[in-house]
């Protein structure tokens, strides 16, 4: 396993949830990392104040990751006090549960843009840095809705279903640079988003609980520290098994 120690990592959405778990747990590795969020600012400062209080390097940024201009800009400020990032975990996203009649257009081009159209921007944006050191790791939360369809809505299955092709695509293009690309499918984790889903109980779960953003960080950790791994999709679900 690869020492991540003085690697620059950014995690999108990385204030709450999922994304809070990962950026602690590359800041337990000494991972300098940049902490994107749009609104929970206090949130993103005060995981940033933990992390520094630790002896470690952090940075709360602010971005919506699916305008193009926000990206570029933040990309140019992780640089300019943290550097060249190393590591990206495209976390940022949303979900809102809806019958399947419910979805309007809107809908479906909104939560494309925050949830797919953002990896593509914030990924081409730091390939330039991980590809002049030949060493980059791209990870992508992704959901169990893109292999099962989920119980959000047919707009958030299908912008996780394209996660993952586009990490195929970055692994396969990219392996021989020492870049690697990967994707976390969890089922429902215990999460600010889940639980604004509504109605969604852990029963549905063969293990009869949500699964825990610790859990989901460890994972991430293990990916992002194994140069071996690329081009993979690992299912974090509670037994809810892809079909």
């Amino acid at each position: 396993m690869e020492n991540l120690n003085n690697k620059v990592a950014l995690v999108t959405g990385g204030s709450r949830g999922i994304g809070k778990g990962i950026v602690l747990a590359l800041a337990a590795e000494g991972v300098h990392v940049a902490v994107n969020y749009q609104h929970s600012s206090d949130e993103a400062e005060e995981i940033c104040k933990k992390i520094k209080d630790n002896g470690g390097k952090a940075l709360a940024v602010q971005a919506d990751v699916s305008e193009e201009a926000e990206v570029r800009k933040m990309i140019e400020k992780v640089k300019n006090e943290l550097g060249g990032i190393d590591i990206l975990v495209n976390n940022a996203g949303i979900a809102k549960k809806q019958n399947v009649e419910e979805v309007s257009l809107e809908d479906f081009d909104k939560t494309i843009k925050v949830n797919l159209r953002s990896g593509f921007l914030v990924t081409q944006e730091v390939l330039p840095y991980m590809r002049g050191k030949n060493w980059g790791r791209i990870l992508m939360i992704s959901s169990v809705a893109a292999q099962t369809g989920g119980v959000v809505g047919v707009d958030y299955a299908t912008s996780k279903a394209g996660q993952l092709g586009m990490m195929r695509y970055y692994a396969k293009n990219l392996a021989e640079e020492g870049i690697t690309a990967n994707a976390i499918a969890p089922a429902l984790i215990d999460t600010d988003m889940v639980a604004g889903l509504g109605g969604v109980k852990p029963e549905i779960i063969p293990v009869k609980r949500f699964g825990k953003s610790e859990e989901v960080a460890n994972l991430a950790l293990s990916i992002l520290k194994n140069g071996y791994i690329t081009g993979q999709t690992f299912n974090i679900n509670g037994g809810m098994q892809p079909s």
